[in-house]
């Protein structure tokens, strides 16, 4: 199974500004010590030993992610995504060059819920205009069609939902149930979030991945807590909404639905997971807040791991592939 990051921000897209961008390139120059390149793939070849931080981005689009079954390299006109946030303009895109117009393709969609940021990409999803395409978005929620519908509604956007032109289905899941989608075995799990939201776990030939973002762990309710590690438990895979530091999540930023990289690493610890993800980045924060923390991580999982197996943490950035 392969593991796209299309969207890795939480709330609002960001970019790189003027300036930040300015900042990168100096440090760069100042790396390189005046070596002199002949050719671009001489400086790229360079510019992939710097620190992540200073010579790429983690990106700014929201919350999309991309789950491929088949190998690589395998044609597949069957698609399965997690949340339509900004990222999926980019994936459309993607599908698009792929394929073009003309070839029907099968989306499956699963929503953690329906705040803006996670289907603020759906207008701007090129597939779902073509005709021949089928949608079929997934959620927990009563409200998930007339959250797209509203959206697509004047003066929110030019376009109604009864021009696109691809077949489009809502299905309601039920918490809890095992459902076979897609060549997966798919069961969602309510979570702590204004309005609610879900986490999914995906299993297909031995592997498992859960997606969890917009979720808040207190860690104060044993019974909670042994029911995310049942959740985790033994994911190859754990993609965690990390968008807050610890003392934020515990104090100003208590009850606003997310969590901590802390907690991510705590909660996979106990549920014998093998890679953690931090997902769902604060806005605010610049590339090199993100490495900090994705630093930070790793010496709390060394720090903790007592006799059990590593587990891999990683900072998601768009544009990030991961086998399992």
């Amino acid at each position: 199974m392969r593991i796209r990051f299309w969207g890795t921000r939480g709330s609002l897209p960001v970019a790189l500004t003027a300036a930040e961008l300015r900042q990168k390139v100096a440090g760069a120059l100042v790396h390189a010590g005046g070596r002199r390149f002949e050719t671009a793939a001489e400086a790229e070849a360079f510019a992939a030993t710097l620190p992540f931080a200073e010579a790429q981005t983690f990106g700014g689009s929201t919350s999309c992610v991309e789950l491929e079954l088949n190998a690589p390299g395998k044609e597949s006109h069957e698609y399965i995504l997690c949340d339509l946030g900004s990222g999926v303009r980019s994936f459309g895109n993607r599908v698009l060059a792929r394929h073009g117009r003309k070839t029907p393709n099968v989306f499956h969609i699963f929503m953690s819920h329906v705040h803006w940021d996670h289907i603020m990409g759906f207008p701007f999803f090129t597939p779902a205009y073509i005709p021949g395409n089928t949608l079929r978005i997934y959620g927990c929620h009563d409200g998930l069609e007339d959250a797209f519908r509203r959206q697509q509604a004047p003066p929110s956007f030019p376009v109604e939902f009864e021009y696109l032109g691809a077949q489009i289905e809502f299905i309601k899941l039920e918490p809890g149930r095992k459902y076979d989608i897609a060549g997966l075995r798919v069961t969602a799990k309510k979570q702590l979030h204004a309005g609610d939201s879900y986490g999914y776990r995906f299993e297909s030939h031995g592997k498992v991945v859960v997606y969890s973002t917009d979720s808040e762990h207190k860690l104060d309710s044993a019974e909670e807590t042994e029911s995310f590690v049942r959740f985790f438990f033994g994911a190859d895979l754990v993609i965690f909404d990390a968008m807050y530091s610890l003392a934020d999540a515990v104090s100003v930023k208590e009850d606003w639905g997310h969590s901590s990289n802390m907690v991510g690493v705590e909660l996979c610890q106990l549920a014998g997971a093998r890679h953690l993800v931090l997902f769902h980045h604060e806005p605010v924060f610049k590339d090199a807040k993100i490495a900090e923390i994705e630093t930070e991580s790793r010496r709390l999982e060394a720090l903790t791991r007592q006799d059990a197996p590593e587990l891999t943490v990683s900072a998601a950035y768009d544009g990030l592939e991961i086998d399992i």
